[in-house]
């Protein structure tokens, strides 16, 4: 794998580098019927989403979920998504930003939320897999927070990757969260789940376009 010396990007995949945001608007609201809530817009959705998710439905419903109410909304959820997310595709620029951030000498990887078995075959079906040093996504139950996830990602790579020199990307305050959690910096861009207001209250960069969310890594990382 080699050591990279240089800044080092970790990339959120859904509504991230993955425009899948009419699908996650679609499994939501199909969740939601099956506990008779109202189908929820895009804009309502950026204004209330958080983590962990059950949480985000308390925001919605007034109160948390039962464990069996939750259960069957995720199930719903991520069956309603994998139907949805085929007519997805890579955000606008992604494949060039990608290219032009390896063509530097400079390493990223991939930390997702998304189920691993799932998110590993998708990256590979859109051709981009060999810009990544490390494709990981979420090991065990949905729903929860990506910190702990970032802390095994990050221990992966280490002796290749200095957290110091790292910029996580991504679409929401829990991936500045979880780069706060290891000591590396974030930039949030307003293009997926969580709208502009949500985004600063983080306390990191907020940008509307990956190209400028790029900059800023770069930015961040050579400062450290």
């Amino acid at each position: 794998m080699g050591t990279h010396t240089d800044a080092h990007i970790v990339w959120d995949w859904n509504g991230t580098l993955f425009h899948d945001v009419d699908a996650v608007i679609g499994a939501t609201n199909a969740a939601f019927a099956e506990l008779g809530l109202a189908p929820i817009t895009l804009e309502r959705y950026r204004e209330l989403y958080c983590v962990p998710v059950p949480r985000f439905y308390e925001r919605l419903m007034g109160r948390l979920p039962s464990q069996a109410e939750w259960e069957v909304m995720d199930a719903v959820f991520h069956r309603h998504y994998t139907e949805h997310r085929v007519r997805c595709g890579l955000a606008d620029g992604v494949e060039d930003l990608l290219t032009g951030w390896v063509a530097a000498g400079r390493s990223q990887s991939i930390l997702s939320m998304y189920g691993h078995e799932e998110l590993v075959p998708l990256v590979e079906d859109f051709g981009i897999f060999s810009h990544f040093i490390r494709v990981d996504g979420r090991t065990g139950p949905s729903g929860g927070s990506k910190a702990e996830h970032m802390v095994r990602h990050l221990d992966a790579l280490r002796g290749t990757v200095d957290p110091r020199r790292t910029v996580v990307i991504g679409d929401a305050a829990d991936d500045a969260l979880a780069a706060l959690h290891v000591g590396a910096h974030a930039v949030l861009w307003t293009g997926g789940s969580h709208g502009r207001a949500g985004l600063e209250a983080a306390g990191v960069p907020v940008v509307d376009s990956l190209s400028e969310a790029v900059a800023e890594a770069e930015r961040l990382a050579v400062s450290g």
